[in-house]
């Protein structure tokens, strides 16, 4: 005799929560170690924290210790990355409460534990300038800096130039704060994005935004100091986030034609074998033409975007 159980199917809904900033273009997002968050920078070239609903965000620091603040605050001109700065990428060590971030203009900076003003850290890699830093993720065991420079060709303001031309010299990088020195780990991407690690620390995901796809640096192990394609994506990548659990997010924007042009803004779960767990969709509630990250915390799903005025939450509603 046999007795089928049948398990009650499990599904999710959620709603939008916006987090109203001051100036536009929540790239991505940091929570320090008390918890306390999110900061992101923004398109002025500002860093902000978010001080809970009764105050909202304020400002924390900027990467240009020189930033005219009466000309910088409020803009969201690309031309303008060397000047006011534009961070894209931000991540904490929190052994030192340093906030490091990829800043389009003005490459890998690092702004101390009490913010205020960024120290400029490089701007070059064997000899070639940083078109713009993108993504970036600090190894908490080692203080090592992984992050990506999206072009050697192209800054900020030729993004469009940059997908239209297939460029193909972004780079993988390496910042190690002991020596100073700067390494390429991998040439040749295209339009080189957001990377993570892995939990153990064995391996790197980056994302291509013009190729749409992943690669997975190994290095540890046999592999250790090669990269394969893990996974060929369905639209074009930006950040890639690791939560709690290993697992990682990908913020993924879908254009599709048929039967009429449409953008598609979508948060898809993968594991480090590259397999998809969960993909979420954010359209039309997360009103933009471009998602940038989507990271987990505290069970909630921080979205970012170049262009909207407010970090996008996500709240999800488990149900049987």
């Amino acid at each position: 005799m046999f007795v089928l159980y049948l398990l009650p199917t499990v599904y999710s809904v959620g709603y939008l929560q916006k987090l109203y900033l001051p100036d536009p273009g929540p790239e991505s997002f940091a929570f320090d170690l008390n918890g306390q968050g999110p900061y992101t920078g923004v398109a002025d070239g500002r860093i902000l924290k978010y001080k809970g609903p009764l105050i909202g965000f304020v400002e924390y620091g900027y990467t240009n210790p020189n930033r005219p603040a009466r000309f910088c605050d409020g803009t969201n001109r690309t031309d303008l990355a060397k000047i006011c700065g534009r961070p894209l990428g931000i991540g904490f060590y929190y052994k030192t409460g340093e906030l490091y971030v990829a800043d389009a203009g003005l490459g890998l900076v690092v702004i101390g534990p009490r913010g205020g003003p960024g120290r400029q850290l490089v701007t070059s890699a064997e000899g070639v300038p940083f078109g713009f830093p993108d993504g970036i993720e600090v190894d908490q065991e080692t203080g090592i800096v992984y992050f990506t420079d999206a072009s050697a060709r192209y800054n900020i303001s030729q993004i469009p130039e940059l997908i239209s031309n297939k460029d193909a010299t972004g780079r993988l990088l390496k910042y190690d704060p002991k020596t100073r020195n700067v390494t390429v780990l991998l040439r040749g991407l295209s339009g080189a994005s957001g990377v993570a690690i892995n939990k153990d620390g064995l391996f790197l995901l980056v994302t291509e935004f013009v190729t749409a796809r992943v690669q997975k640096y190994s290095l540890k192990g046999p592999l250790a100091n090669t990269a394969q394609v893990l996974l060929n994506l369905s639209g074009s990548p930006d950040k890639i986030k690791r939560n709690f659990v290993g697992d990682f997010w990908i913020a993924l924007t879908v254009q599709s034609q048929e039967p009429t042009p449409a953008i598609t803004l979508q948060g898809q779960k993968i594991n480090g074998n590259g397999h998809i767990l969960e993909t979420l969709t954010f359209s039309p509630e997360f009103n933009s033409t471009l998602i940038t990250e989507v990271q987990e915390y505290n069970g909630a799903l921080y979205l970012g975007s170049l262009y909207v005025g407010y970090v996008g939450v996500y709240h999800r509603i488990w149900r049987i």
